[in-house]
């Protein structure tokens, strides 16, 4: 097996395993839709690319700095999302025929991913052994397909929850509540994303 496939099905059972950015992309998605969901998909991507850019950037020190100025504002992160969590579980169910996306719903999901230094860590140590010769044609090649399956399995994730969302149609009063619980549960695996 070639380390491009290798990269692939062991990225793709990462995926599998919800973590913060599934857990906004689902709650997303049951809010508002299939299209909110593809936009926090689109932010988080980004925001691992970023991660990824840092990681090419320098590695070894870079990340080490990087993870210890993202721990302050990895709190800010978790305290916004179990606000939003709160917030949705209180607010009054709306018509889930409307469906909305927003540019909050990348920015979002842009913040989680580049605020979360466990995946940033992750990333430093999990990429490496994909790359080989170790020259940046090789880097981008490996980051490229990395993010593209990241991306592909996340749209999956919204598609489940967007599906879910359609099923609510006779309870609307639990989508906020399932949404809420959602942004909460990211906002826990955020604060439970230590440096290791």
């Amino acid at each position: 097996m070639n380390t491009i496939t290798a990269l692939i099905i062991a990225t793709a059972f990462l995926v599998m395993i919800p973590g913060p950015n599934v857990a906004l992309i689902v709650a997303n998605s049951l809010q508002s839709g299939f299209r909110a969901g593809v936009m926090t998909v689109l932010g988080t991507t980004v925001g691992v690319a970023i991660q990824l850019a840092i990681v090419v950037a320098g590695l070894a020190i870079v990340v080490e700095t990087a993870a210890n100025a993202l721990h302050w504002i990895r709190w800010a992160g978790v305290i916004y999302l179990i606000w939003l969590g709160i917030r949705t579980w209180r607010t009054p169910a709306s018509d889930l025929k409307v469906v909305e996306a927003s540019p909050t719903a990348f920015l979002r999901g842009c913040m989680l991913a580049v605020i979360n230094p466990k995946t940033l860590l992750f990333n430093a140590a999990f990429l490496p052994q994909f790359v080989g010769d170790g020259s940046v044609g090789r880097f981008a090649l490996v980051g490229g397909v990395y993010l593209l399956v990241i991306f592909l399995g996340d749209v999956l994730w919204a598609l489940f929850a967007s599906s879910a969302r359609s099923l609510l149609g006779r309870y609307v009063h639990w989508r906020n509540y399932i949404t809420g619980a959602f942004l909460t549960a990211a906002g826990i695996g955020l604060a439970m994303s230590r440096r290791t």
